[in-house]
């Protein structure tokens, strides 16, 4: 007897050729399903429905238990932060060599630009020496904690696309972002907030927004929810007014006895996380205003990082995140827009904008790292900091004429900075290296994949064998093209 002659008439009409090859289990499509499973790698969480965002356990025993990641929206330039060039100083003003030019896709560079060196003095820290600009004074005295990577690179040179690639591993939309693939893996620990949060400073959002921050084709449960270090920490999730809980309790217990019916009827598993966010959002009325209030923090506290309770900033968010983490969020997400600072038609270089933001940042990171660290955090939580791309070391040379040319960097793939602190990860270290003008890299190039296979690796999972089934597809964070993991930044 098949599959149609155990369906009530009722359910006839429901039934749909998606619903057909996943239930039959004994025709063409469960034949098809059953002999690519065999043949597969694929390594796929198991989940309970009705609680999706239960802690499951990795792959392997993880280095990392959480994962707090530090966008600088825009791409700072590395030239001028962290990867040290004293020959470029020596050849600024000149005309910027041919070679650099030829074959390459530039975002504004024109004609033939001049060489720009380093904007701002480098000086060594700790015992690892690391060569770190006097933007980041602070930043500095931790140098020893650091893995800096140097030769990271990437194959989109405008702004979304790359966003898009650093955070979802592809340039287009719709894929699922890393705090989305690690939710979704390991669930979180704490059943009262979401497992991927996300808080944004510099007065906007990403180029491309939420699909930075979405769950793609993974169930939405598991997308970034993003919160206000101002006002309601979360839009929409407050009861209106004249409203209860105990109303709120009572309308959400109608819903869900909607939502089990349509389940019934349907079986779509979207409904059941549905379900479980329209129940998330309850427990959050509670959970959520008590974490993400600072003002409680002692004074010294709000000292270190600089913050100012009520006001909307990165240092607030660098101390929302420590409490978002030791509350057993799975990964926290910071993106601070502004740092797309090419230059200015007054003949600066670097603008003082990138100035600002440097002093807006170097003090919060440092705290961070300190208040992890003398919590006894750091060693089970990996801090990640780092932008889009890099920067060029030839002048933009955009239009203007004589006097009024923007003066910046151009965007960069070939070569940029991020690093690493915290679980797992070698402290003290600088890994890759860029030529003497800083433009290509030399040694040990990591491609964007390669970062996404090491960051999964210290969470525990093999980024080759985790995947989820879309399109007939078993799709991953580090797509289709061969990745690796950075062993020799591991500790």
């Amino acid at each position: 007897m098949n599959l149609l002659q155990h369906l009530r008439a009722e359910d006839l009409k429901h039934l749909t050729r998606r619903h057909f090859l996943r239930d039959c289990t004994t025709g063409l499509g469960g034949m098809w399903l059953v002999s690519q499973a065999m043949g597969s790698v694929a390594s796929t969480p198991v989940h309970d429905p009705s609680s999706p965002l239960a802690s499951l356990p990795p792959t392997f025993a993880p280095k990392a238990k959480r994962v707090i990641y530090l966008h600088m929206v825009g791409a700072p330039s590395q030239l001028e932060l962290f990867d040290y060039k004293p020959t470029l100083a020596k050849y600024d003003g000149k005309d910027c060599p041919a070679e650099f030019l030829e074959g390459q896709r530039f975002a504004f560079i024109q004609g033939t630009p001049k060489i720009l060196g380093p904007q701002f003095d480098f000086s060594q820290h700790g015992q690892s020496g690391a060569w770190i600009s006097d933007r980041f004074p602070r930043l500095g005295a931790h140098a020893d904690k650091l893995c800096i990577i140097k030769s990271m690179q990437t194959d989109q040179f405008n702004h979304g696309p790359a966003q898009l690639l650093v955070h979802t591993g592809n340039q287009n939309l719709g894929y699922p972002s890393m705090g989305s693939w690690a939710t979704w893996g390991l669930g979180t620990d704490n059943q009262n907030l979401p497992g991927f949060m996300v808080l944004i400073s510099g007065g906007r959002v990403p180029r491309v927004g939420a699909s930075l921050w979405g769950s793609g084709f993974l169930p939405s449960v598991y997308q970034g929810v993003q919160c206000r270090s101002t006002g309601d920490p979360v839009l929409n999730a407050a009861n209106p007014p004249g409203v209860t809980r105990d109303i709120r309790r009572a309308a959400l217990d109608s819903l869900q006895k909607l939502n089990r019916r349509t389940l019934d009827d349907f079986g779509d598993p979207e409904t059941l996380t549905r379900i479980s966010q329209y129940e998330m959002a309850f427990r959050m009325q509670i959970s959520v205003p008590e974490v993400m209030s600072i003002k409680e923090e002692p004074a010294h506290i709000h000292e270190m990082y600089g913050t100012r309770p009520g006001k909307e900033s990165f240092a607030n968010n660098c101390l929302l995140a420590r409490r978002l983490a030791e509350n057993g969020v799975r990964f926290i997400q910071l993106f601070d827009w502004g740092w797309d600072s090419h230059g200015s038609n007054k003949g600066e270089a670097i603008n003082h904008g990138f100035k600002n933001k440097c002093d807006a940042v170097d003090r919060p990171i440092s705290a961070l790292l300190t208040d992890l660290e003398q919590r006894g955090m750091l060693d089970e939580t990996l801090v990640v900091w780092g932008g889009e791309f890099g920067r060029t070391p030839m002048q933009e040379n955009r239009g203007g004429g004589s006097g009024n040319a923007f003066v910046g960097r151009d965007h960069n793939p070939n070569a940029f900075t991020l690093w690493m602190a915290g679980a797992g990860v070698k402290p003290g270290i600088s890994y890759g290296e860029t030529d003497e003008m800083g433009y290509n890299v030399v040694s040990n190039p990591v491609q964007v994949r390669d970062f996404h296979a090491t960051l999964l690796h210290l969470l525990g999972f093999d980024a080759k064998k985790l995947s989820f089934p879309f399109q007939g597809l078993d799709q991953k964070l580090i797509g289709v093209k061969p990745a690796k993991v950075v062993k020799d930044i591991l500790a």
